[in-house]
């Protein structure tokens, strides 16, 4: 009797190697992606500043001021103007002004350039002056 090859066995031995080499390749390739992108956003340094500058209607409130979710000042506010300084430390920056007495929320967007950001409250409503 003549010895047989079992061709059906070999194509299939040899697609699931191959397919396993594929999976390794994508992994790694994967691995290394990420492992890049980690490292950029850890270089990532931002040389804007953000003026932050209460203006009007603010004393004798106990306020919280936060950038995305960093608090930056949680007292209440004894003299007008108050004014902060804070270096840019994300892509995209919101302002959050809380009271902290009544839980009234302002939101604002804040520039990816920087700048001074005067507010003003009236009426219980805050309001973002006009820049300068």
């Amino acid at each position: 009797m003549a010895h047989r090859l079992n061709t059906n066995k070999q194509f299939m031995i040899g697609n699931g190697l191959l397919a396993f080499a594929i999976i390794f390749v994508v992994v790694i390739f994967v691995y290394m992606s990420m492992r890049l992108q980690k490292r950029k956003d850890e270089d990532r340094r931002f040389i804007e500043t953000y003026t932050i500058i209460l203006t009007k209607g603010f004393t004798g409130d106990s306020l919280s001021l936060m950038i995305n979710d960093s608090v930056l000042v949680n007292r209440k506010i004894t003299e007008e103007p108050f004014s902060i300084d804070v270096k840019r430390f994300a892509e995209q920056s919101a302002l959050l002004i809380v009271n902290n007495e009544t839980e009234d929320l302002s939101l604002f967007e804040l520039s990816e350039k920087g700048g001074s950001y005067r507010f003003e409250k009236e009426n219980g409503e805050v309001k973002q002056l006009a820049q300068k």
